[in-house]
């Protein structure tokens, strides 16, 4: 029997009414079925306000950018961020039109939206349209009028789409129940119609076109001298629940023994094992369609039984499909219909990891680091504009290529904030490069992989040494002093990059930079104005080596107190 899914249907009316034109516009976008998955389904009424032609505009113009901003945003942004973001886009391009076309002067637009997605609905509401929903024949209003609240001004809005440059839009997250109803509608609707008329014309279950048809004509009998919108929607079924929507697109493929050398999967030939650890072993194989060279990674059997490896394995292969840049490790999707198990495929990179790259080279010069380190930034900024932490940057997770590029690896214990998340699962990483909030249940943020990449880049400039010492796993470290200064190990390096990555590595994350582009640019600035290398005094015996220092200064002192000694002896004769 197939896996119920989310059924969704709909229908509206729009009426020029009494008006001279119509300035209300209605949408309802749903998606083939796997984009409802990822982004949802869109409805929304817009009622445009500012004269014949700019009310229109300003309406037909915000919901069209909306929709097009919106089913082209990444879906790990999450859908109330991904809305907020679009109808801002929209509102600023209305601000400034109205601002510079005396044609369309003042114009603005009421907007409410109804997101579907999952098993939950998406309110994102501006102005007086309204959004109802009824659910076991009770009829609740879902949005608030931004009308002036004196009986005498409740229709003057202090809030739209146009109205101001900067916009402040109403989110809600509801959860959903099959056969729940809504109607999103303007106010040539509702400033007519009284609640118990809409829920009795609702409750009666006629096809959302019918109703939503029915509902304009009594408002327009009813003397309404606005346009007249309504949308209707009712929800038919909804998708089971599930913990963990990632696992949904390869989780159905079998997870079976490890493949021997030389075996040929799915049109893989497998020609050399790379590497083989506890939990998954990468293979480079020959893609036989095309002749490419690429690496598949083969998880082991057991991590089926082990839940949170398993999810890691299937996580990287979602993020990596979905991540395009040249910094981060691409994870390729073979064509529908080819792949018959749970592996991943990724391009074949030559090179050194980082860490390989410090233990066996010699330290490197300040240009040299920062051609490093700049890629870095770029690779993990690619990560969280998309709000995806990575939370193990580490110099084993950084492919240095061959021909001088990067790239960032292994992104199975990265965290999607959109997506959920068990809060009693431990938190991932490597002890050495974690934030020190993290060690108190900070799951990971933008500022905690921003210190991961300066104790990355730390070890990178002094050859192998760590800020706050190396840290064993399962221990809470105290973090009480600051970074040990990257001066004691390179004096040869300009001090502004010891003051750049102390900030990086911060105690306090407030302290440190907002953002790893931040990190970057002090980089790139710092090379560019101050990158000369200065020389340092040389320094004193002692600052070289303070230990031989006391124990010769010792040995000498020794020597002249038998000295004195001997002289006493031979006085006293």
């Amino acid at each position: 029997m197939n896996e119920p899914v989310l059924n969704i249907q709909a229908g509206y009316s729009s009426l020029q009414g009494r008006r001279e034109d119509n300035q209300d516009f209605v949408s309802f976008t749903q998606p083939n079925s796997l984009d409802v998955g990822l982004h949802g389904i869109v409805a929304i009424v817009a009622d445009g306000m500012g004269g014949m032609k700019g009310g229109r505009v300003a309406a037909e113009t915000s919901v069209l950018m909306f929709i097009e901003g919106f089913y082209s945003s990444p879906e790990t942004l999450g859908v109330e961020k991904t809305a907020a973001k679009c109808l801002e886009a929209a509102n600023r391009w209305v601000h400034s039109v109205g601002q510079r076309d005396p044609e369309l002067a003042g114009m603005a637009t009421t907007f409410s939206a109804l997101i579907l997605r999952h098993r939950q609905a998406h309110l994102i509401h501006v102005g007086d349209s309204r959004i109802y929903r009824l659910r076991q024949g009770a009829l609740e209003k879902l949005t608030e009028d931004h009308t002036l609240k004196h009986p005498d001004m409740d229709h003057v809005l202090y809030r739209a789409v146009g109205i101001e440059n900067t916009l402040c839009a109403e989110c809600i997250a509801l959860p959903l129940e099959a056969h729940d109803r809504f109607l999103l509608c303007s106010d040539g609707l509702h400033a007519v119609l009284r609640e118990h008329e809409i829920r009795q014309v609702l409750s009666e279950r006629m096809s959302p076109e019918t109703s939503a048809q029915t509902l304009s004509a009594m408002a327009y009998a009813k003397g309404s001298q606005d346009n007249i919108t309504a949308l209707v929607i009712d929800v038919i079924s909804l998708p089971p629940p599930k913990r963990n929507l990632l696992q949904d697109f390869i989780g159905s493929l079998p997870l079976l023994d490890l493949p021997q050398l030389g075996q040929c999967v799915d049109a893989f030939m497998l020609e050399q094992i790379i590497s083989s650890g506890r939990y998954s072993s990468l293979f480079s194989a020959r893609d036989t369609l095309n002749q490419n060279e690429v690496v598949l990674k083969f998880p082991h059997p057991k991590v089926a039984t082990e839940r949170e490896y398993y999810q890691a394995f299937v996580r990287e292969a979602w993020i990596g499909t979905r991540i395009h840049s040249p910094w981060v490790v691409e994870v390729t999707e073979p064509p529908p219909g080819r792949q018959s198990r749970l592996y991943t495929v990724m391009p074949y990179y030559a090179g050194k990891t980082m860490e390989q790259f410090i233990a066996h080279s010699r330290p490197v010069s300040l240009s040299e680091g920062i051609a490093i380190a700049l890629p870095l930034c770029k690779a993990i900024h690619a990560l969280h504009r998309l709000r995806i932490i990575h939370r193990d940057i580490k110099p084993d997770n950084i492919l240095l290529l061959e021909d001088g590029g990067l790239k960032l690896l292994d992104l199975g214990v990265a965290r999607l904030p959109a997506w959920d998340e068990d809060d009693d699962a431990p938190i991932p990483g490597t002890a050495s490069y974690m934030a020190p909030e993290q060690f108190k249940d900070e799951r990971g943020t933008v500022v905690t992989d921003l210190f991961a990449t300066g104790v990355t880049l730390f070890r990178l400039f002094s050859h192998g040494a760590y800020p706050y010492g190396e840290i064993e796993p399962f221990s809470t470290p105290r973090f009480h002093h600051r970074a040990k200064s990257l001066s004691h190990y390179r004096p040869d390096l300009p001090s502004w990059l010891d003051a750049v990555l102390a900030r990086a590595l911060a105690v306090e994350p407030k302290e440190r930079y907002a953002d790893i582009m931040e990190l970057a640019y002090e980089l790139e600035n710092g090379l560019a104005k101050g990158g000369q290398i200065i020389k340092p005094q040389k320094r004193s015996w002692y600052g070289r080596n303070s230990l031989l220092f006391w124990k010769l200064f010792s040995l000498s002192m020794f020597g002249m107190l038998m000295v004195c000694v001997g002289k006493w002896v031979l006085s006293c004769k």
